[in-house]
């Protein structure tokens, strides 16, 4: 496994003041990004699973974050409350299995955060970091229903196709 990318740690500020740390996700957050999931109402759960779900299963939880940050690469937004650390979102990226360049992507942010920058900023530092890795393409999958996914990708640079047979989700792309 590779060493903790200490590099990737940022501190933004968001347009209402808030102060925000983007940093890449590690095994002793389980617990924070257990709780974030559980937090998403069930609309964004749904968009960011594509299925239902009320908590992470434990498999999928040490998946989610116990990565190598090579191959797989988790970016965290965190603010502090009440003295303790709160995740508020999150971004990643998996290299595709047949290493040629690219690499899926997936983004959530809590409910109460959207619209704040917060995505903005995890996927601004993810396409840097997938960017410095010598990734070339970022991918991801939307459902159709999403708007406000599809839009923010858009918004982002990123195009879209639908594939035939393939009615149940949209693949969105940007080269980097």
């Amino acid at each position: 496994m590779t060493d903790y990318p200490q590099q990737l740690v940022q501190s933004h500020r968001l347009r209402d003041g808030a102060d925000v740390v983007i940093r890449p996700i590690r095994p002793e957050d389980a617990e924070i990004e257990q709780a974030f999931v559980r937090e998403l109402s069930d609309d964004s759960r749904y968009n960011r699973f594509m299925g239902q779900l009320r908590e992470l299963p434990s498999r999928k939880l040490e998946y989610l974050t116990e990565i190598d940050y090579d191959w797989h690469m988790a970016l965290i937004a965190t603010v502090q409350r009440d003295g303790r650390e709160v995740e508020i979102g999150v971004a990643r990226y998996v290299v595709a299995p047949e290493n040629d360049g690219s690499c899926e992507f997936a983004v959530a942010v809590g409910d109460a955060w959207q619209g704040t920058g917060v995505a903005d900023l995890l996927m601004q530092d993810l396409m840097a970091a997938a960017r410095s890795r010598g990734l070339k393409k970022m991918i991801g999958f939307v459902l159709p229903t999403n708007h406000r996914m599809l839009k923010f990708c858009y918004r982002l640079g990123f195009e879209s196709h639908h594939e035939l047979g393939d009615g149940d989700n949209v693949s969105v792309f940007k080269i980097l």
